[in-house]
């Protein structure tokens, strides 16, 4: 661990400013989906994981692992998104459904996806830089690898998701 169980007060400014530029830009972003494309940022994530696969479809624990959702929250999710068509439910080999991508989601993506990506261009991308950027990258693959091996050698099953 580090030097004690408080941080130090440039520790402390510096975790209370990310905590802050993420929930600001989380919820810009956010805000620019619902109010310009009626979408949400679950709705934006669920269709761009079942659009970036090679098939168009995924399996309801594969689309929870990818969003790191819980069970439940993706089985309502997929279903309210199922209602507004976004998505359907498809048989197969297996005892649980294949969700697959609609051509009304597929729609639906591709209409958000470039102004979703210019916005995170300008407020994230041209704000930090290539060196930035870069750094940042290699500092987020870090801490998700050190929370990785967290989990796998001493987390609690209801911390990692699976309690």
């Amino acid at each position: 661990m580090g030097k004690g169980p408080w941080l130090d007060e440039d520790e402390q400014k510096a975790w209370r400013s990310y905590l802050l530029m993420h929930r600001t830009l989380e919820t810009h972003l956010e805000r620019h989906l619902q109010r310009e494309f009626g979408m949400s940022k679950s709705d934006f994530e669920i269709l761009v994981n079942l659009s970036e696969s090679e098939s168009g479809r995924m399996r309801a624990f594969e689309l929870g692992r990818a969003t790191q959702w819980e069970k439940s929250r993706i089985s309502h999710h997929l279903s309210r998104m199922e209602k507004r068509g976004l998505i359907r439910k498809e048989a197969c080999d297996s005892r649980y459904p294949e969700i697959v991508i609609t051509e009304e989601g597929l729609a639906a993506i591709k209409a958000c996806a470039p102004a979703h990506a210019a916005r995170v261009r300008q407020f994230f991308v041209d704000v930090l830089g290539t060196d930035r950027m870069i750094a940042l990258g290699e500092a987020s693959d870090e801490i998700v690898e050190t929370i990785g091996k967290h989990c796998d050698a001493d987390c609690p099953p209801e911390v990692r998701g699976q309690g």
